[in-house]
């Protein structure tokens, strides 16, 4: 039994460490998703531990794993309660002009809940509603949302990157653009409010890191749209399935060279991913935005068939950018990084991972 305990400590030790490289490849970002995981079954090992054993050897696995359990809580511990809010609460009109609210679905291209998705952006009302994995059927069967969403951005691909973008707001300065990989499109556009004030949105869905292979294409393109939001003189909101989560480096890294805030930080996971298993989900539907905006709302929807579930938010834009209260900048490590994964980035000779998937 002490060399069982001992056995699982050491892989949940080494599974917490390895996170901490910063190696663009899927088999070290891929343990930075289940931190909640890893930390509830270091908590229920260490009581059995304490029970179950004896001596020195239980001294060290319970030590072992508390240094576990206090990693990862520490690495989670900014979306919880215990931490300030990084968005700034609206205390205006929640209807107001200078609002704007998106829905962001991950649909699952297999998924055939056609009109469970239209019905859930009918009742829900958006202003926005951005669609990822959408092929030829969901292309079709989305179209009756154009009735009270007139302005509309459609890439349908049959490889799990096509993307929607319905919209009750007027768009220009349209972009799709294959940022780094081919046939993975992400929909850039100028947004203008009922207010008549622009923003940019930046709708992505970048490849999902596997153990396999390496992550350099993901990696390089939230650099790329970083970049694109750094020097972007409209305010920005960033928006879609990142395939990463909340609490990563590579996300903590957009974020610093992109300037952007995360209305999760003090207020909760939710948690968007697997939709089908309760027990292995995270956080992988993110949207951020520019300081100049303030949070109105964020909810999870229900389950309608996807292995994501789709999210709502809801923003104000209420300063400008001299007021506005950034949070850090990148510093030389962060922009020498970056430089990096681009540059990793270039040499790749392959499809985008997960193109066979749905087939």
């Amino acid at each position: 039994m002490v060399i069982l305990f001992a056995v699982l400590t050491l892989l949940l030790l080494v599974a917490t460490a390895i996170p901490f490289l910063h190696i663009s490849h899927g088999f070290v970002r891929v343990f930075a998703f289940p931190r909640l995981q890893i930390l509830a079954v270091s908590l229920i090992l260490a009581v059995l531990a304490a029970y179950l054993l004896a001596g020195s050897p239980r001294n060290w696995i319970v030590g072992g794993l508390l240094i576990v359990m206090g990693v990862q809580a520490a690495c989670i511990a900014q979306f919880s309660p215990l931490r300030s809010r990084q968005s700034k609460r609206y205390e205006g009109d929640p209807h107001g002009p200078n609002t704007v609210s998106i829905i962001s679905y991950n649909v699952k291209m297999s998924n055939r809940r056609y009109q469970d998705a239209v019905d859930l952006v009918t009742r829900e009302a958006p202003d926005l509603a951005l669609f990822m994995e959408v092929d030829d059927g969901w292309a079709e069967a989305l179209e009756p949302l154009g009735q009270s969403m007139p302005h509309v951005v459609s890439r349908p691909l049959d490889n799990s990157y096509g993307m929607i973008l319905y919209s009750k707001l007027e768009l220009s300065d349209i972009r799709i653009a294959n940022l780094v990989m081919d046939k993975v499109p992400s929909i850039i556009a100028r947004v203008t409010l009922r207010s008549g004030h622009d923003v940019s949105l930046y709708g992505i869905h970048p490849e999902p890191p596997v153990p396999y292979a390496d992550s350099a294409g993901r990696d390089a393109e939230l650099v790329k749209v970083a970049r694109l939001v750094d020097a972007d003189p409209l305010p920005a909101i960033v928006c879609g399935d990142l395939n990463d989560v909340a609490w990563s480096h590579t996300t903590r890294h957009f974020q610093r060279i992109s300037r952007l805030l995360d209305p999760r930080v003090g207020r909760g996971f939710y948690n968007t991913f697997d939709a089908r298993y309760p027990l292995l989900r995270w956080p992988l539907d993110h949207l951020f935005h520019n300081a100049r905006f303030d949070f109105v709302e964020m909810r999870r929807l229900e389950h309608i068939g996807s292995d994501h579930f789709p999210m709502l938010f809801k923003l104000a834009l209420t300063r400008d950018a001299d007021c506005a209260d950034y949070p850090e900048e990148a510093d030389g490590d962060d922009l020498a990084e970056s430089r990096e994964m681009v540059a990793d980035a270039k040499q790749l000779d392959r499809k985008a991972i997960g193109t066979d998937w749905e087939n």
